[in-house]
């Protein structure tokens, strides 16, 4: 097949044959639209054999023959309604790929002239694991409703893995998938970066100018690494014994550096809060002591963990486990210690210690770094209506609806509700959301509490893994009884569940809208 992308939401082809669908499919279309008459030449397949081979393999589809050489404003026009209606990307086909090209630019062209600005009932930013979790959640409730998920990204990236490919457990690819087979059926994808909000208007502005309207939004744009808070660290990321597990493309790199060192200095470092997953610095840190533990070097290397923050684990009720493992891994403890520059090249990391009342630096020489870098909400929020004064999405934290603007949720990494940020924070927060959207979009008031739930499964050998459960405050959510998981143990079947069961979890699950130990709760009081 040779396909031409038009936009990123069009690309066109010359004729196709139904046997060709599975291949369109896979490599991310989520619709066909056929511009060929029936009959145009011998042989030539159907609109309707096309359509059952794209309807098989789940994909939308839509015939609106085209006359060769006579296109026509109703032909344009029905192209670009089509375009409107069916998730994106598309791919558009005729004989040749010619009629395509031109009623894509036709489409577009009237769209340009009418000033028409897209319309949904709600749409989405953030195609992450909260927005399509979101999207899933509403579609599962109400299909008819006209959904849009704005994600620039082609990729989606199952995160909470990424701990375990640098302890040399998953392979990368086990935690990537394209975005195009996440994207629910029924939703449409704007493939875009949101450039602001306009809440007064009910508009989203994207980067390229283009404007899209709304009745609910919800804001799901997750965090930013900001690598470059820390002069040196981006331009050493990946080489001279740097890495982190923060990055899909440096995760590998921890485990060859594990795999390698046989003596020397590693360092392991955590920002300032709030960042994603808080314990994913140290379980950095017990999964690479553990290896050296097994290979029987350990001993031969000083192992430092670095904590902006004043304690080890901000819920005091896992701490005890945890520094038991600190204790035999014999790894030094160092509060209030903040990473502030790196020199990859003479392996030298620069630390602000805070002592009583001062703060001074101090040059430590590693042989291993795994950097975490600080965490701050998207530029694009942080300077929008929408940011609290912290910069993330001011929410209520009940019901995780915006506080000034009624219309608007903001869920995941990117809202400032003071729970954890992590995934299993979001997989409880999606169905809620849904549930509260859906009952705004229809006039009403939200009616489902969320709890601060969130999920820390700290990996602190291989097979081993404390689970840390609890909401706001520090208040402890077991999701099982203690005799079957005493969450502030390490226990071999939360291991098998963070090893086996949560990533299909993930995949099959939450990202499907189904929602497994999360159903929504109704707020105290609302019947």
């Amino acid at each position: 097949m040779n396909i031409t992308p038009f936009s990123p939401s069009i690309s066109t082809s010359h004729q196709i044959l139904p046997h060709d669908i599975p291949a369109i499919a896979a490599r991310g279309f989520r619709a066909i639209i056929c511009n060929r008459p029936d009959d145009e030449e011998p042989g030539q397949p159907s609109a309707a054999q096309i359509e059952a081979a794209a309807k098989n393999a789940g994909l939308g589809f839509a015939y609106l023959p085209a006359v060769s050489g006579h296109l026509t404003e109703a032909d344009a026009a029905a192209m670009a309604a089509a375009l409107d209606r069916l998730p994106s990307p598309v791919l558009a086909f005729c004989r040749s790929g010619a009629r395509s090209i031109r009623l894509a630019q036709m489409a577009s062209e009237l769209a340009a002239a009418s000033g028409a600005v897209p319309s949904y009932d709600i749409v989405i930013v953030g195609g992450g694991s909260a927005g399509i979790a979101t999207a899933a959640s509403i579609l599962k409730r109400d299909r008819k409703i006209s959904l849009a998920i704005i994600e620039p990204s082609e990729d989606h990236y199952y995160q909470p893995g990424w701990t375990m490919v640098g302890a040399g457990i998953f392979d990368r690819e086990f935690t990537h998938r394209k975005e195009a087979r996440v994207i629910p059926r029924g939703a449409h994808w704007i493939k875009a970066a949101v450039a602001g909000f306009l809440p007064e208007q009910n508009q989203v502005t994207l980067n390229d100018g283009r404007v899209v309207h709304y009745r609910v939004l919800i804001a799901c744009p997750g965090i930013k690494l900001d690598w470059d808070a820390v002069p040196g660290l981006t331009r050493t990321l990946g080489r001279n014994g740097v890495t982190s597990n923060y990055g899909y493309d440096l995760a590998p790199y921890t485990d060859s550096l594990v795999r390698q060192l046989r003596g020397g200095r590693a360092l392991f470092t955590q920002p300032v809060m709030p960042i994603k997953c808080a314990g994913a610095p140290q379980k950095a840190m017990y999964l690479s002591c553990n290896r050296w533990e097994k290979a029987a070097v350990l001993d031969k290397i000083d192992v430092q963990f670095h904590t902006a923050g004043a304690v080890l684990f901000g819920v005091p009720a896992y701490v005890p486990a945890l520094m038991e493992y600190v204790k035999r891994y014999d790894a030094k403890l160092n509060f209030q210690s903040r990473l502030v520059a790196v020199d990859g090249e003479s392996r030298t990391a620069t630390f602000e210690q805070k002592q009583a009342d001062a703060a001074h630096l101090i040059d430590i020489h590693f042989d291993m770094l795994h950097a975490v870098p600080p965490q701050v909400a998207p530029d694009f929020v942080r300077a929008s209506p929408l940011a609290a004064p912290s910069g993330f999405i001011e929410v209520d934290e009940i019901t995780l609806r915006h506080k000034r603007y009624a219309n608007i949720f903001g869920l995941g990494d990117a809202c400032s509700a003071s729970n954890a940020k992590t995934a299993a924070a979001a997989r409880k927060q999606a169905p809620l959301v849904a549930v509260n959207a859906l009952s705004v979009l229809r006039g009403g008031e939200p009616v489902v509490a969320y709890d601060g739930y969130g999920s820390c499964p700290l990996t602190v050998e291989a097979g081993k893994v404390v689970l840390a459960e609890f909401g706001y405050g520090g208040k402890l959510l077991p999701s099982f009884p203690k005799w079957l998981i005493d969450g502030t143990r390490p226990s071999r079947l939360s291991w098998l569940l963070k090893d086996t069961i949560l990533p299909p979890v993930y995949w099959h699950g939450m990202l499907k809208g189904r929602e497994w130990l999360v159903k929504p709760q109704p707020i105290a009081g609302g019947g």
